[in-house]
């Protein structure tokens, strides 16, 4: 039986194509929270938009699972005097792709205004240009106003948060592509571990925190507030990694991953080898595949902040094989998003109320 149900599906896609850009995230987290509301006991909500729901509250042993909520996006930061928008990023947003893309300019008073990333025609550019490419001095927004006067008339303004159009399909039957599944993905996976939890009446010996942070994409900064808060003994976060079996990757320095093969085990300083283990085991035992890679340094991953909080939790990262991360069309396989709820879960399952992670 599927893990992915029609429900869940439909829960999935209208979270993927609400827009959650860093910073602005509250819209997709309530849609988030309103799917996990009836296989929790309680949730909360932080001062910067992390929200958690709490399953078996009270116990001493605190145990996190966590994705990230935001997606990468633009600011408006220059209006010209003939019209045109100029941009910074808000998060790793990718100046190579944006021209011809369609956009959604949020105003301060919650309107969409549309827009294009506009780009001269190959016959137009002058012979010297021929070979230039889209970088951050030469992208521009047109929405089809002539004059910086008439932009701030329809409400657009310096700050406003520009996000791309573009909507989740479903590929050949086997993967879902989009934007900003990077990491809706993973807050639509623990949404699942919670739905699975309850629908199998299991009782947890710990408190159970499903977190879905703010602000990860500019330095895991609601995972840092939330860590300080909850403060927990365990923390297994899920993030998205490199599919390396695609054009112009080197599987030699970024890994071996592929879609569709499992979810990945990554080890890194900030990954508890025993953590990593129970997680192993689990994967082992419910024969549930799995890839491997290694991290240098850091993950660059919410895992980190976790890890690095409160004296030291000890934790651990499952990652999505992922296509074209920070791209409008992101694709994640279906196995792999049902291996990786499935591994989370038997994870869970294994950890004992006060259970000890310490080396010696």
């Amino acid at each position: 039986m599927s893990l992915i149900t029609q429900k869940a599906e439909d829960f999935l896609f209208r979270y993927l194509n609400n827009p959650s850009p860093t910073g602005f995230e509250s819209e997709g987290q309530k849609i988030w929270l309103d799917y996990i509301k009836p296989f929790i006991d309680e949730w909360h909500v932080d001062n910067y938009g992390s929200v958690y729901g709490i399953i078996n509250p009270g116990k001493d042993y605190r145990v996190v699972i966590e994705a990230h909520a935001d997606e990468i996006s633009w600011f408006v930061n220059h209006i010209s005097d003939n019209g045109f928008i100029h941009v910074i990023r808000n998060g790793g947003s990718d100046h190579i792709i944006a021209p011809s893309k369609r956009v959604n300019i949020h105003t301060d008073d919650n309107k969409i205004i549309k827009g294009v990333f506009g780009w001269p025609a190959i016959h137009t550019r002058r012979e010297k240009d021929n070979n230039k490419t889209p970088d951050m001095d030469n992208i521009f927004i047109d929405i089809g106003a002539n004059s910086k006067d008439e932009v701030l008339s329809l409400g657009v303004n310096i700050g406003n948060v520009i996000t791309f159009e573009d909507e989740v399909i479903e590929l050949n039957g086997k993967y879902y592509c989009g934007r900003a599944l990077d990491n809706r993905i993973g807050g639509f996976c623990i949404a699942l571990v919670a739905e699975l939890l309850k629908r199998n009446k299991i009782e947890l010996p710990f408190s159970l925190y499903i977190v879905n942070a703010v602000q990860e994409e500019v330095g895991l900064r609601g995972a840092e507030m939330i860590a300080n808060t909850i403060k927990p003994h365990v923390a297994i976060i899920t993030d998205v990694c490199h599919d390396t079996g695609t054009p112009m990757l080197e599987p030699k320095t970024l890994g071996d991953i592929k879609c569709g093969k499992g979810p990945d085990l990554t080890v890194a300083p900030a990954v508890h080898h025993k953590l990593l283990n129970l997680i192993r085991d689990a994967a082992n035992e419910n024969n549930i595949p799995y890839q491997r890679s290694a991290s240098s340094r850091v993950t660059g991953t919410d895992t980190d902040a976790f890890a690095y909080s409160n004296g030291g939790v000890p934790s651990a990262l499952i990652s999505l094989p992922l296509r074209y991360m920070h791209t409008t069309v992101e694709m994640a396989h279906k196995d792999d998003i049902e291996h990786l709820i499935s591994l989370m879960y038997h994870s869970l399952l294994k950890i004992e109320n006060n259970h000890n992670f310490k080396y010696f």
